[in-house]
């Protein structure tokens, strides 16, 4: 046997007989520096910082700057621990931003933030087309509210010169008027809001990476999805009208029995108001997304309810903050916007005299609820098509996809229209 410094004295049954030399550490060449040359083992001489470097298992880089390395590596938020003095170990690299969200998981600023950039990245397109079918929506309710206030200065008129004049078959005729102009433009929101909430989808699934287009290819584009979604909208309007129905006619079932007092029947709907609203809140959480999955990805007015249903079960409670949260920031924004316009035409409507006077109001109170509208449109639908996205991103890895099509975008060096494909699921034939 031997003791671990010379050859074993004889070879085991089955070795070879050439064996290598028994573990040891060989004396240093005199002509060579310890660990100088490649492969040289280590010395008994003391460590030069590059081999401590060498035998630390956890190191900063050699060319490391101060505080993070300048290509996102490390950055506070990506990983475990920064890749600096402070920590060790890689972390991944920051999302890829090639449009107005960056490529992972987004956050309240970032939904937020990319709704914005929507609007600065596409101005003519986006407040073009919502500028339109704001102002649509705004002036049959500027016109009837225009003869309701040239209704209400004939009364108060007459009122002076007349104390027991009543005058009430003109204001009659004049809510009348002011109703209509009201239901007139429900019906034209409903047809407007809709195309402009498809054709904002479709800027913004290329706006993603960073592509632009123009209202003329958004609509040529979007025009093939308009059946599916009026067929998507009008089914949401029906399940959001039911309840309302169903709780008309429990109300009037009890009021003809005489069963409840007045008092009771206020409680009562106190009670079905609280209701609906609950039951209105959910649904349009659930079904918030199904716009984007109409147009993204082709689906049909009832898959598209599906799809956001099946999106949003997982994180209800989020999204339902987000656009809670979005309601109120654009109706402050348009509140801002259009009070002025209103007060201003309310008061021209009230105390001016002759035709005039009630045509500058109606068109002081269509400026401000078209200014409060086009800028609400846009941000309402940007939020909803990036929680859409966000929901994805969350639930299927779907930002690999993105950051995978926005790295051979940038080696092409600008967006191709077939982007927008990518937005349908693998499988899923063109419409």
């Amino acid at each position: 046997m031997s003791d671990g410094h010379g050859p074993s004295p004889e070879t085991p049954p089955g070795w070879a007989a050439e064996q290598p030399p028994p573990y040891g550490a060989p004396q240093p060449s005199p002509w060579t520096a310890p660990g100088s040359a490649p492969g040289a083992p280590r010395g008994d001489g003391p460590e030069t910082p590059h081999q401590q470097a060498a035998h630390s298992p956890y190191t900063t880089h050699p060319q490391q700057p101060p505080g993070g390395r300048p290509d996102g590596y490390g950055q506070q938020g990506y990983g475990p621990q920064g890749y600096g003095p402070q920590g060790y170990g890689y972390a991944p690299p920051a999302a890829p931003r090639p449009g107005i969200i960056p490529l992972r998981p987004l956050r309240l600023g970032d939904i937020l933030d990319g709704a914005i950039k929507l609007v600065r990245s596409n101005p003519k397109a986006v407040l073009g087309l919502s500028a339109v079918a704001a102002l649509l929506a705004s002036v049959p309710v500027a016109v009837g509210q225009a003869f309701l206030l040239g209704s209400m200065r004939t009364a108060i008129r007459d009122s002076f010169t007349d104390p027991t004049a009543v005058g009430t078959t003109g204001l009659y005729d004049d809510f009348l008027a002011q109703y209509g102009g009201t239901l007139a433009s429900l019906a034209i929101s409903f047809v407007a809001v809709t195309i402009l909430t498809g054709v904002l989808t479709r800027i913004l699934g290329r706006a993603v990476f960073g592509g632009s287009i123009t209202a003329g290819e958004a609509w040529r584009l979007t025009r093939g999805r308009l059946p599916a979604l009026f067929g998507m909208v009008g089914l949401l309007a029906v399940v959001m009208v039911v309840p309302v129905l169903v709780f008309a006619l429990i109300l009037w079932a009890l009021a003809g029995a005489g069963s409840l007092s007045e008092g009771g029947l206020i409680g009562v709907v106190l009670l079905m108001a609280l209701l609906y609203l609950a039951y209105a809140l959910y649904f349009r959480t659930v079904f918030g997304l199904a716009s984007p999955a109409v147009v993204l990805e082709g689906l049909g007015p009832v898959a598209a309810l599906r799809r956001s249903w099946e999106l949003v079960r997982g994180d209800f409670w989020r999204v339902f903050g987000i656009l809670l949260l979005t309601s109120l920031i654009v109706g402050v924004v348009a509140s801002i916007l259009q009070v002025p316009f209103t007060m201003v035409g309310t008061v021209l409507g009230v105390l001016g005299s002759g035709a005039g006077s009630a045509i500058v109001a109606a068109v002081l109170i269509a400026v401000g609820g078209t200014l409060g509208a086009m800028i609400s449109y846009p941000i309402e639908a940007g939020v909803a098509g990036l929680l859409y996205a966000d929901r994805r991103m969350r639930s299927e890895a779907f930002d690999l996809v993105l950051q995978t099509a926005a790295v051979e975008q940038q080696r092409q060096g600008w967006v191709h229209a077939s982007a927008d494909d990518l937005w349908r699921p693998t499988g899923t034939p063109r419409p």
